[in-house]
């Protein structure tokens, strides 16, 4: 297929997300992926941003959507249309490689199923953004864009389109979109930490949590799990996304002893809360 067909098909699994306040005004607008042909779509979490959210495919039909998870570390969410039979995305398994074309569409600035192309940089972290990895990409993009597909040359999608930073188009990477999608939020350690000079300040302790169960106190400094030194709450989140339901080896300090402690937690699941 060339560019043209490849756009149009990935026009059709595109839609456009809208959040409504409490008088219907729009306080939200950006883009969305229809993961199955049951209604499935996946978005930005920073989409959503208020209210219930309306969803325009590519038909010009409008439905409600309902909101069945949301990861905002991830910056991730999944929606539920009450239809079914409506076009899916082809899903790539492999990354995308440096070097390769890819292909954009959203809704940006309000111009409908809006088509731009690009060449794929790197794949890997963002300095300042934590050690998560994004797909890099030379392709513009503009507000309305969020949430919508990163694409490769056969119209497979390869990402989520999320930010730009430095001129630079970051999209979150398939395999990321695939855990989200399959796993959920997943485990949660069940603390609200601030980031200090020396690592990450413990603000609350969820009753019930991991953390409580291993005894973390407010007022803990979190240092770091496993070989990784945390520099901001994203670190957290991915090192206990990285544990998953296994042990996590936490390194902290406790008062004013210089002394480094370490605990090992089991994440388990999530039953309580939203914090980390």
């Amino acid at each position: 297929m060339g560019i043209g067909e490849v756009g149009e098909v990935l026009r059709r699994s595109t839609v456009h997300i809208r959040s409504s306040g409490r008088r219907g005004q729009s306080v939200g607008s950006g883009s969305g992926v229809i993961w199955e042909s049951d209604g499935t779509v996946i978005t930005n979490a920073h989409v959503l941003v208020k209210g219930t959210p309306s969803v325009e495919l590519w038909d010009g039909r409008t439905v409600p959507a309902e909101v069945k998870d949301r990861d905002d570390r991830r910056d991730l969410a999944r929606l539920k249309l009450p239809i079914a039979g409506v076009s899916a995305a082809s899903l790539r398994e492999s990354p995308v490689k440096p070097g390769e074309l890819v292909i954009a569409v959203g809704n940006p600035l309000g111009f409908t199923g809006a088509l731009t192309t690009g060449v794929a940089q790197a794949l890997g972290p963002i300095s300042g953004l934590g050690r998560r990895r994004w797909v890099q990409a030379a392709i513009r993009l503009a507000p309305g864009n969020s949430g919508g597909p990163l694409a490769d040359a056969a119209g497979r999608l390869v990402g989520i389109n999320t930010m730009i930073v430095s001129g630079i188009a970051l999209a979150i990477p398939i395999d990321a979109a695939w855990d989200f999608m399959r796993n959920g939020v997943g485990p949660r350690l069940g603390v609200t930490v601030q980031p200090v000079s020396l690592g990450l300040l413990v603000l609350s302790v969820d009753k019930g949590s991991p953390a409580e169960r291993a005894s973390l106190l407010i007022g803990d400094i979190l240092i770091g799990a496993n070989e990784t030194r945390f520099d901001g709450p994203d670190d957290l989140a991915d090192s206990i996304r990285e544990a998953g339901k296994n042990i996590l080896r936490l390194r902290f300090t406790r008062g004013d002893h210089a002394r480094e402690r370490e605990v090992a937690i089991s994440l388990g699941e999530r039953a309580y809360g939203e914090a980390a």
